[in-house]
């Protein structure tokens, strides 16, 4: 069983249309097992965590009771993307599982919503929050390197606490760009394909080679998004987890949980002390 499905051109070219459509079991049976093992280890394997270092009393004092995490704008972002991201899902793949209905309106709708958040994103992270808060540096590669030997049994010194965004959120963020661009990119394309209110139809843009390859590009980043969607929710719900889901919706995390699971000098918050002082400057 091969990956992609092909055809015959009208000129005899053999030409790729499609992903095979068994891969999206594929995908959803991977993102199940995953999460199945992840929950079985974390039940009966994860050892308690152990961190270096510590927030000073002092610092602790000035914490407010509640720790910013999410301003509004990029909580509507999230759950915008978010109900798109499905949207997209539902309407690509449940024709393919027997679920006949009009879907390529909806498809196209809910398209354009993701590309829109996701500029929207691009530029609100780069002009008004910590651009680089996302991205993996050499203290999240030396900490991981940490957990790795302690995890094998090895001698190593404990690794610190937390950024803003540890190490594996800032990894998956990253595969979420690359399939989250290439469906866009992709079905930007793919929507001069059909009638549109925004350009006139043209399925002649590009050769019957070039169309069969954006399709498989297209299919292949939508049947990964599928076990990556798998993933965070399933993260999302895990007790441990709650406080960063409930930060999503509310905006903040408790000073308990802050200072349990992140280190205050890699991720810097607002103090009593610090508020005071910009507003006397």
């Amino acid at each position: 069983m091969g990956i992609i499905e092909w055809a015959t051109s009208p000129w005899g070219q053999s030409v790729p249309i499609h992903i095979a459509w068994s891969l999206i079991w594929v995908a959803l049976i991977a993102g199940l097992l995953f999460l199945i093992v992840h929950a079985i280890y974390i039940r009966y394997f994860a050892k308690e965590k152990e961190f270096a270092g510590g927030a000073s009393p002092e610092l602790v004092a000035r914490l407010p009771a509640r720790i910013p995490r999410h301003s509004l704008a990029a909580r509507l972002f999230h759950w915008i993307m978010a109900a798109s991201m499905f949207t997209l899902l539902f309407t690509a793949f449940l024709p393919r599982v027997g679920m006949q209905f009009n879907w390529v309106t909806y498809h196209w709708i809910a398209g354009v919503v993701l590309t829109i958040s996701i500029i929207f994103h691009i530029f609100h992270a780069s002009f008004f929050l910590d651009f680089w808060s996302i991205w993996p540096d050499r203290a999240d590669l030396e900490d991981a390197w940490k957990r790795v030997r302690r995890f094998m049994g090895k001698p190593a010194a404990p690794p610190r606490k937390f950024a803003k965004y540890p190490l594996e959120n800032k990894l998956y963020h990253g595969v979420i760009v690359l399939c989250g661009l290439s469906v866009i990119l992709t079905g930007v394309f793919m929507m001069s394909r059909v009638r549109t209110i925004f350009f006139p139809r043209n399925p002649y843009l590009f050769s019957d080679m070039t169309w069969g390859l954006m399709y498989v590009l297209h299919g292949l980043a939508g049947v990964g998004l599928i076990a990556l969607v798998i993933v965070h929710v399933y993260f999302a719900v895990r007790p441990e987890k709650l406080a960063i889901t409930e930060s999503m919706i509310f905006g903040s995390m408790s000073r308990e949980f802050y200072l349990k699971e992140h280190d205050p000098e890699r991720w810097v918050v607002e103090t009593s002390t610090s508020s005071s002082a910009g507003r006397q400057g």
